[in-house]
Parts: C-alpha cells; sequence; structure tokens
C-alpha cells in the first residue's frame, strides 16, 4: 500500500512540475519573442483555463499524497530509538581509566624546558607547596 502511495506520489511531482512549466506568464504578451502569437490549439481562453484546473487538481492530489504518506509512516512501531529505554535507568560504566602523565627526560644535547608552575590550587596540606630545584644543565660532550 505504501509503496502505491510513493509510486503515486512521484507521479504526481512530476506532472505538477511539468504543468506549471507549461504554464504561460502574466507578461508574456509583451516579451520579444513570440509577443504577438495566439494560442490557437486550446483557443485564446482554453489553455489558461485547462492548466490551471491540472495545476488545482494535480496540488490537491499531491497534498492529499502528502498527508496520507506522513499518516502512514507515523503509525509505524519501529524506531531507531526505541531501545533506549531499557539502559534509562543503568549506571553508565566508566570508558576508560585515567591516564598518568609520565615525565619525560630531555634528549641529549637538547636545552632543557622550563618548568612548568604547579596549578593554583596544588598547594601541599601544610598550605605551601615544596621548592623545587632546577634541572641540571645538560654535558657537553
Amino acid at each position: 500500500m505504501i509503496y502505491l502511495l510513493y509510486s503515486l506520489h512521484v507521479l504526481v511531482c512530476v506532472f505538477l512540475i511539468l504543468v506549471v512549466l507549461l504554464q504561460q506568464g502574466k507578461g508574456a504578451d509583451l516579451s520579444v519573442f513570440g509577443g504577438g502569437s495566439t494560442q490557437t490549439a486550446f483557443g485564446a481562453r482554453g489553455a489558461t483555463t485547462l492548466l490551471h484546473k491540472l495545476t488545482v487538481t494535480s496540488f490537491v492530489i499531491f497534498i492529499l499524497t502528502t498527508v496520507s504518506i506522513a499518516v502512514l509512516q507515523g503509525k509505524s512501531s519501529s524506531s531507531v530509538m526505541s531501545g533506549l529505554g531499557a539502559t534509562k535507568g543503568k549506571a553508565a560504566a566508566p570508558v576508560s581509566a585515567p591516564i598518568k602523565a609520565t615525565p619525560v627526560a630531555p634528549a641529549p644535547g637538547a636545552s632543557p624546558a622550563p618548568a612548568a608552575a604547579p596549578p593554583a590550587g596544588a598547594a601541599g596540606a601544610a598550605g605551601s607547596a615544596a621548592p623545587t630545584a632546577p634541572a641540571p644543565a645538560p654535558k657537553k660532550p
């Protein structure tokens, strides 16, 4: 049923596009190309009336198929988010353990990097930070 509705919807869309493109604009009589020509196939006013009726009819069918597709798709019980309700009450496990930073010794012959200052809240238990010794200078070969 839904596939029949999809195919009807696509056909109506293509037909509506073609009918709208076939219509003559209001200022078409003033154009340089074909300004004085008459349309004798449908009569003087017949083409406008026929194309207008076809446009309105195809538009109504387009709206009806669009709404019916939306209603039929809304009634489906399957959803991507349907399985998330079961895991809502469980506690989430940590993704990974924290990574410890290990100091890296400078390469031989490289100048030592300046020591980083401890963070503001990293004071010791006694309230003062322990003094740090400067890094020894590398030996020259």
